[in-house]
């Protein structure tokens, strides 16, 4: 079973949502109306993923993702809204979000896109990716830095791009997370990269991910 709770201030769209998702057989839908309920929520509902809206009273969904993981830490939070907003898309990223969606997402996707956050694989809008890879600064394009990893690094960095945590990376892989911070400083050195959320999106933008 899925547990999937659903973080939006209008109650048409999380009515429509929950009564959507519902409809899966493997999903236990529940929903929230501002950050500070599904925090609360998020602490005793454990949910798998988290359908985030980023405009929310109190505190945006930024700031909201960023509580629910702190109750909720092996929740998968997903992005769900209406504009890909160039001041909240990395902002979201580095608080722990995995994936961005925006609210134009079919059905179909949006249910693919659910079950494979359950499974630590993102999911990117289009216009997110973009708005992030303005954000980030990219590789040399005259001297790719990806010759220069190891397989094992490969992995690891894909694995990050997934937004699976170092332990999660551990048992993935079957090495220690002693081993793998060692790569993760490592893929940090070789590709140039400030932090861990650049080391997700320069997987990403390489389809190392």
């Amino acid at each position: 079973m899925i547990r999937v709770l659903i973080v939006d201030d209008h109650p048409l769209v999380r009515e429509g949502l929950r009564r959507f998702l519902a409809l899966e057989p493997d999903f236990d839908v529940a929903e929230a109306p501002d950050g500070e309920t599904a925090a609360t929520l998020a602490a005793s509902f454990l949910p798998h993923v988290v359908l985030m809206d980023l405009i929310l009273p109190t505190i945006d969904g930024v700031e909201a993702t960023a509580r629910v993981l702190e109750v909720s830490p092996d929740s998968k939070v997903v992005i769900l809204t209406s504009l890909p907003d160039d001041d909240r898309v990395l902002p979201a990223i580095r608080a722990g979000a995995l994936s961005y969606l925006l609210k134009d997402v079919s059905a179909d996707d949006l249910i693919r896109a659910v079950r494979d956050a359950a499974k630590g694989k993102s999911t990117f809008h289009p216009l997110a990716t973009e708005r992030l890879m303005h954000a980030v600064k990219g590789p040399d394009t005259d001297a790719d830095p990806t010759y220069a990893l190891t397989a094992r690094e490969l992995e690891v960095l894909g694995c990050i791009g997934r937004g699976l945590n170092n332990r999660e990376i551990a048992d993935e892989l079957y090495i220690s997370e002693r081993t793998v911070k060692a790569h993760v400083s490592s893929l940090l050195a070789k590709l140039d990269c400030a932090d861990r959320t650049n080391l997700a999106i320069y997987a990403i933008r390489n389809r190392i991910a």
